[in-house]
């Protein structure tokens, strides 16, 4: 059985063995090698895929571009697993605002075990941050949050090659691209356009944080989600990424379009980036 097809079947490690053989056997496979790297991602073996991905570059100078940006999409994920112990704060994605700056605490909170304190700053940035209607795939909602707790009315995204949290008042639409290989199950590309009418790409982190530290391979591989109750809001998600609004929920891999209603700007707010 080759590494393609024990993954299809979930067994991501026996994949990674067979993978590897092959790359032995053929060592200046530029495909080879980027399938290596994209399931090293996956494993979140992040040093043994910069290696893959610049032997890449080095056989496939076509490639150079995919290596770029997902040499600093790697790099974003040593800074994202900070900013989650409470180490590191993102950029931020517009004018920086009080109830960010909860939400930021709450997270050296849960790092000290401070629970409670880290209950009522998330409740208090909840309740200061604007919602915005919209719908997601046709259905109409009323607001739109990630359904981790720890980030609520953000969305993690890399942007420029940088990790931000950008507030979702801040968006206008997004056009997330169906699943396409196995990076996409770590990064999902994205065209964002903002409430000022202009638009990017980005990625948006196709897994919570923390999910590279499990032995599921289904939450590994972003097939399923898992809650892990922490306190009263310091609970965490594992595995793929949940989109919640008041009327359901959606896997992220599942969703194509996202459209909000037009909100008012604010003195300062031009959908530009600040850290």
């Amino acid at each position: 059985m080759d590494a393609q097809e024990l993954i299809g079947q979930g067994r991501l490690h026996d994949g990674l063995a067979a993978l590897q053989e092959r790359v032995r056997k053929e060592p200046g496979n530029a495909r080879y090698r980027t399938f290596l790297f994209q399931l090293l991602c996956v494993l979140g073996q992040w040093q043994r895929a910069l290696t893959q991905l610049n032997v890449v570059a080095e056989l496939d100078a076509g490639a150079l571009p995919m290596v770029q940006t997902y040499r600093e999409a790697i790099q974003c994920e040593v800074l994202r697993g900070e900013v989650f112990l409470g180490k590191r704060q993102p950029l931020v994605f517009g004018e920086p605002r009080p109830w960010l700056a909860q939400l930021m605490a709450a997270l050296q909170c849960d790092a000290r075990d401070d629970l409670a304190r880290a209950a009522d700053l998330r409740a208090e940035a909840f309740d200061a941050a604007p919602a915005h209607g919209g719908s997601i795939d046709g259905n109409a909602f009323a607001w739109l949050a990630d359904a981790d707790m720890r980030l609520g009315p953000v969305l993690e995204a890399v942007i420029n090659g940088k990790y931000f949290w950008v507030p979702m008042h801040r968006i206008a639409r997004i056009e997330i691209a169906p699943p396409a290989d196995l990076r996409d199950a770590v990064w999902t590309p994205a065209t964002f356009t903002w409430i000022n009418g202009a638009a990017t790409v980005g990625l948006i982190p196709t897994r919570y944080e923390r999910t590279t530290g499990q032995a599921d391979e289904a939450l590994l591989a972003g097939r399923r989600t898992e809650w892990v109750e922490r306190g009263t809001m310091s609970g965490f998600g594992l595995g793929q990424r949940m989109l919640a609004t008041d009327s359901g929920e959606y896997a992220l891999r599942d969703v194509r379009l996202v459209d909000f209603e037009p909100g008012e700007f604010e003195p300062d707010e031009q959908g530009t980036a600040n850290g």
